[in-house]
């Protein structure tokens, strides 16, 4: 699993390499993994001795030294090591599905795969009560939802994970919300429901951190585009966007081609 810095040094290009201790082969060429940042292809596996290792796999991988990362490769030494490339490959293709948003035979067909999903669960039907709490509490934490549920919170996760392959829900930076795919799906199980207005905009990155978004929540700071009314000094005052924050946040606007205020 790659750390939110390592993310996103790979969409920028300033990364793509990773090294791993594997007993075999974790993936192949071509393989394309779904991360916080969008989709890595995984463009090289080569199994490799740590002695021929150089500074150039150092700085590929991001890491300080050619020291530094043979002592990160040092555990498991019963392992071989395996040189992996990596780019940047694009949005998820669940966040245009999401959008998306399904006709009346559609929603039929999602409901059937719903109803799957429920006589196969252990604890009984359990998508719809999991749609409506997260509908009626947007952008709150997993542990408070699942404690609501009386579940535990690596199994409600695991189960939120299964209705956003489908396009249902979208993860947040904190929390979780429907997507319009799942609110048109439980408002014709349930009927049209009220909603506080959609936040317009492209959400806050969750690679940014719960403290940082928590800052920029306190302030009415929701969305990307809602950064832009900011200066990079401005925000940097407040108490939990750090300076890793700001740069990922950098990152994330420039992408889009936005920047902060006075930049």
């Amino acid at each position: 699993m790659q750390r939110p810095a390592e993310l996103e040094a790979i969409r920028s290009g300033e990364v793509d390499l990773a090294f791993r201790r594997w007993d075999r082969p974790r993936v192949k060429v071509g393989t394309q993994l779904r991360t916080g940042v969008g989709l890595l292809e995984v463009t090289s596996v080569d199994q490799v001795p740590v002695g021929r290792l150089r500074a150039e796999d150092a700085r590929r991988c991001g890491a300080p030294s050619l020291a530094q990362l043979r002592a990160a490769l040092a555990a498991r030494s019963d392992r071989p090591v395996f040189r992996v490339g990596l780019r940047y490959a694009g949005r998820d293709p669940r966040e245009q599905l999401r959008e998306t948003v399904p006709t009346d035979q559609e929603i039929g067909e999602i409901l059937a795969r719903l109803d799957r999903l429920d006589a196969a669960s252990p604890i009984g039907p359990w998508t719809r009560t999991t749609l409506r709490i997260i509908d009626a509490n947007p952008e709150v934490r997993a542990p408070d939802l699942a404690a609501e549920l009386g579940r535990p919170t690596a199994e409600f996760k695991r189960d939120v994970r299964k209705l956003k392959e489908r396009g249902l829900t979208e993860s947040l930076a904190i929390g979780y919300r429907l997507s319009p795919r799942g609110e048109k799906v439980l408002d014709h199980e349930d009927g049209p429901r009220r909603r506080a207005p959609r936040r317009e905009g492209t959400p806050l990155p969750r690679t940014i951190g719960a403290p940082a978004t928590r800052a920029l929540r306190a302030v009415d700071v929701h969305t990307l585009e809602a950064v832009t009314g900011w200066r990079r000094a401005d925000l940097a005052a407040l108490h939990g966007v750090g300076p890793v924050a700001l740069d990922r946040l950098t990152a994330a606007l420039a992408e889009r081609g936005l920047g902060f205020a006075g930049a």
